[in-house]
């Protein structure tokens, strides 16, 4: 068997009968892959929830789509299937409050009732300031493990908010803040 370098864990050998890699380990890694913050909306015929996330990128521009990923355990999931539509705040450094709030175990009349909000062409809630916001049709999903990868269209935008980024990285947010643009 091969020596992994220094640091790195070796990768399984066809004849390995179980994965090397733990849930633990891949969670400590996955700390270390910093991401935007984003708050996941939806509303319609399934109520109104949300959710944050930072599982979220870009797939493709043509047609513009994005993939969003929803645990199938959460008390959103039902929601999110149901209405077929979301929008994806992407948040700014002053909504560190509410991204915790839409982290879980809050009502969610008492998450969205922290915020400001407004409905999109889709009837998901944009929040108000957010960096950008992507309002979206779920045109796919596939089932990987824990949760849902949902592919979304975007079939609307929102960039007239914040200018600086909210990311999380090593279990911790941090503030982004682009060139001056004066």
């Amino acid at each position: 068997m091969q020596q992994a370098a220094p640091g790195l864990i070796p990768a399984p050998q066809a004849e390995d009968p179980a994965p090397v890699v733990t849930k633990h380990e891949y969670r400590d890694a996955m700390a270390r892959l910093g991401a935007a913050v984003n708050i996941i909306t939806t509303d319609g015929p399934g109520g109104r929830h949300g959710f944050t996330a930072s599982a979220v990128c870009s797939v493709t521009d043509t047609p513009p789509t994005l993939l969003v990923c929803l645990n199938k355990g959460s008390s959103a999931s039902a929601a999110f299937h149901a209405n077929g539509v979301l929008c994806v705040n992407t948040l700014a450094p002053e909504h560190e409050a509410l991204s915790k709030l839409f982290g879980g175990g809050t009502p969610v009349a008492e998450r969205f009732g922290a915020g400001e909000w407004k409905p999109s062409a889709t009837g998901a809630p944009i929040l108000a300031g957010a960096a950008a916001a992507f309002d979206c049709r779920i045109v796919r999903t596939v089932e990987v493990g824990t949760h849902d990868v949902l592919f979304c269209e975007v079939v609307g935008l929102a960039t007239e908010g914040a200018r600086e980024g909210l990311i999380y990285f090593s279990r911790r947010y941090h503030a982004l803040t682009g060139p001056d643009e004066s």
